[in-house]
């Protein structure tokens, strides 16, 4: 009988995707200032949206330690509640929050997604090391870290969905959530290049979470929650691998078993440039209204609309939208609407409240609202076709439009004229009409959870970029303690 032998010991030798993305959320000095600029205006977006979002009891109940109980004093705080909780929960209730709405940032190409939801992982990370590191009488993160590690997050989740499609393999774009925010909570927690390498390995093996919930017939809530989800299992991923735990080399290579022929039909998952701030600089903020990001101009064509059709809306026979492929894939529904998860995803309703009502809300999404028989009326005379043009604009680096437009026709033969949007407010090509409306919109969501004095103080603080940078998240975050 022989004697068992140790095994050789491997050298690990990760796939370079993998190790492309540690070495630049480890190494990578962010020089745009531009950069800097739009991640400060994301995290008060992210935050207020956040906020608005605890006007809902279906966000709420959400909320929380995972049992009854489960508290975590001096852990990671809840903005706008009395929550303190472990990280991992703590990044779930953030990210959950600041998902709920619809209403955070966007980023558009062969993938889509939100790349604010990363703050879920990034605010828990930070609050909760820092106050750590407090009590150690070590030195705290501060904002200016906070804004760096959100540029990173947007840009890898962002760079990685420029080419690399999930959707078209029936995937959920959050699992880059979970790759982005695994990487920079292995980061923040302190990990080396073999320590990043190991999460982000474990975050691929992971896979990813089937889109069943964001389409018809089952439209539903979970699309809601589901990036809350992925910061929270990012946090623990990193934590684990910072404690020592083991990575897999060839999680996205390996014949048979890796990511890339078990889940992306043996394609190679590609990087389409090289790591740097590209994806804060271009991304695309909800400023006017919580819709998917695809209706964005839609509706603002509706608004346009509404004065000239309001009294009118019985003599409408036709309302032809226009609009681009994504769209026609994502947000063209016809049929009964279940729920607000399904309605806040359908092009047709969101456009009838524009013309009806004249502006859109999370509350046009809920019951009451959606009882109006109205709405219904107007979907069934809605044509939904494709601009061949508008698709190609969509994909074009140098144009990244987001373009519909409608046109609308009465009983007595006349019609208005054709509107057309190409780029919603919150498009860069529109920065210097967007960003004062950011804060507007930031101000208003304050305003919902908090005091008149306590308002001012997170304004005053908030608004001030030099100072704010400097500022401890400990500090910062207090502010948002009701």
């Amino acid at each position: 009988m022989s004697t068992p032998r140790e095994p050789a010991q491997r050298e690990m030798i990760f796939d370079p995707l993998i190790v492309e993305i540690a070495d630049y959320v480890l190494d990578t000095e962010i020089e745009s200032e531009e950069a800097y600029q739009i991640a400060h205006h994301v995290l008060m977006d992210s935050l207020g949206t956040g906020l608005l979002a605890l006007r809902f009891p279906a966000c709420t109940k959400h909320l929380g330690p995972i049992v009854p109980g489960a508290d975590m004093i001096g852990g990671a705080r809840v903005p706008g509640t009395r929550y303190e909780l472990d990280p991992v929960q703590a990044a779930f209730n953030i990210g959950c929050m600041i998902r709920w709405l619809d209403y955070n940032d966007t980023w558009l190409a062969a993938e889509w997604g939100h790349p604010s939801d990363n703050l879920g992982s990034i605010l828990a990370i930070a609050d909760y090391v820092s106050r750590k590191r407090i009590a150690e009488g070590q030195a705290p993160f501060t904002i200016k870290d906070v804004l760096t590690m959100a540029i990173k997050a947007h840009e890898i989740q962002g760079v990685l969905a420029l080419e690399n499609s999930l959707n078209a393999v029936g995937l959920d774009h959050v699992h880059l959530v979970k790759i982005a925010s695994t990487a920079v909570a292995a980061v923040m927690l302190g990990g080396t290049k073999e320590e990043v390498c190991s999460a982000v390995s474990n975050a691929w093996i992971d896979g990813a979470s089937l889109r069943t919930y964001r389409h018809a017939p089952n439209t539903g809530s979970r699309k809601s929650w589901a990036a809350g989800d992925a910061t929270s299992r990012a946090v623990r991923l990193a934590l684990m691998a910072v404690g020592g735990e083991m990575g897999y080399a060839s999680a996205l290579t390996a014949p048979n078993w890796g990511f890339q022929d078990v889940l992306f039909e043996g394609k190679t998952l590609t990087l389409a440039r090289p790591l740097s701030s590209y994806v804060m600089e271009h991304i695309l903020f909800k400023i006017s209204f919580p819709a998917e990001f695809h209706a964005q101009t839609a509706v603002e064509c509706a608004l346009t609309l509404h004065e000239l059709v309001k009294d009118r809306i019985v003599d409408i026979t036709k309302v032809m939208l226009t609009t681009h492929k994504s769209a026609l894939r994502i947000i063209d529904k016809k049929g009964p609407l279940h729920n607000p998860a399904d309605r806040d995803h359908c092009l047709q309703y969101m456009v009838a409240i524009g013309l009806l009502y004249g502006t859109l809300t999370a509350e046009h999404y809920e019951d009451d609202i959606a009882a109006d028989p109205r709405i219904d009326a107007l979907r069934e005379r809605m044509v939904v076709v494709e601009n061949e043009q508008y698709s190609k604009d969509y994909l074009d680096p140098d144009k990244r439009s987001i373009a519909n437009s409608i046109q609308i026709y009465f009983k007595d033969g006349t019609s208005t004229g054709k509107i057309v949007c190409e780029y919603p407010i919150g498009h860069r090509k529109r920065r210097a009409e967007g960003l004062p409306k950011v804060i507007e919109k930031f101000k208003s969501n304050v305003q919902t959870r908090f005091p008149r004095k306590q308002t001012e103080e997170i304004m005053k603080l908030s608004l001030d970029y030099e100072k704010l940078i400097q500022t401890t998240v400990p500090a910062y975050m207090s502010l948002f303690v009701i």
